[in-house]
């Protein structure tokens, strides 16, 4: 049996535990400060927020200042014009001296009984090709059984959950060996995350990237091929990986809950990975009718 498939079961039935809010406010910070952090974070004048929020810009200064204390939906009217992340929309509440309106669930809770079934229903709906959901921090919350014949070489410490997928991916004791194409995807996943952390401002995330980026190059990783691009790397970047079942490439997709209101909801995504040629798909349509083969015999 190929190492990592008892992650799959384990992961499949994970909750979502998320740490205490990373923008909740200390007594030093008001709610005037925090908006002309995210402000300044977004690139944005006071002149320009002011004009697409439809206030003075007289106001918003008094309001940043702290000449002026806004009212709830003046915070809400704010947040929603800087595109911040509904975590930290409670954060700007609990500075201005309002309760949070956003509420955090785990994955488990009955409430959310319909979204946990949405995740499954498109993980194992993914089958034969990999995928998995994660949380705002990387850490996989659930998989589908796809993702075995991928972890061949992964250290079992770094199974263990939490698993985090880019720990994952480029440790040296995760399956950065495995990456044909390391040095593409490595500036692939950085140039993703450092995105994530000019977006979010999460000390989390930020934490993570100076991780990452301080990971040694695989000792077999091929040079950096600067030969022309194939059709499919001039629209997106490919994960090549050396497995069981021979070299794998993949093109992947990002799928978030479109209205989300409840924190946990906002923070989740689903990464599914596609075959990029009929070699992988050929593989994991086979790998998949050998482990149900196998199934089907020991029951």
């Amino acid at each position: 049996m190929l190492q990592g498939l008892a992650i799959i079961d384990a992961m499949n039935t994970l909750t979502v535990t998320l740490s205490a809010p990373s923008g909740v406010p200390s007594m030093s910070r008001t709610v005037g400060d925090m908006l002309r952090d995210w402000r300044q974070r977004r690139r944005m004048s006071q002149l320009l927020l002011a004009s697409e929020a439809e206030i003075s810009t007289r106001h918003l200064s008094f309001v940043e200042s702290g000449r002026a204390q806004p009212s709830r939906e003046m915070v809400m009217h704010l947040a929603e014009r800087l595109d911040v992340p509904l975590r930290a929309r409670n954060a700007l509440l609990v500075a201005a001296g309002y309760a949070p309106l956003y509420r955090e669930r785990q994955l488990s809770d009955p409430q959310l009984g319909a979204a946990r079934e949405a995740i499954d229903l498109v993980l194992k709906g993914h089958e034969p090709y990999p995928a998995v959901a994660i949380d705002r921090h990387w850490t996989i919350v659930a998989a589908n059984n796809a993702l075995a014949p991928l972890l061949t070489t992964a250290k079992p410490a770094l199974l263990e959950a939490p698993v985090n997928a880019l720990r994952l991916s480029m440790h040296p004791d995760g399956i950065a060996s495995q990456i044909a194409n390391w040095h593409a995807w490595r500036a692939h996943l950085l140039s993703r995350l450092q995105r994530q952390v000019d977006v979010s401002a999460d000390p989390t995330l930020a934490a993570l990237y100076d991780e990452l980026a301080a990971y040694p190059t695989p000792p077999d990783a091929e040079p950096a091929d600067d030969s022309p691009a194939s059709p499919l790397e001039q629209i997106a970047v490919p994960l090549r990986l050396r497995t069981e079942l021979g070299v794998l490439s993949f093109f992947s997709t990002t799928t978030v809950f479109g209205t989300p209101v409840d924190v946990t909801l906002s923070e989740l995504a689903i990464e599914a990975f596609f075959p990029a040629d009929p070699q992988t798909a050929d593989a994991l349509r086979r790998f998949a009718d050998t482990r149900a083969s196998s199934d089907a015999a020991g029951s």
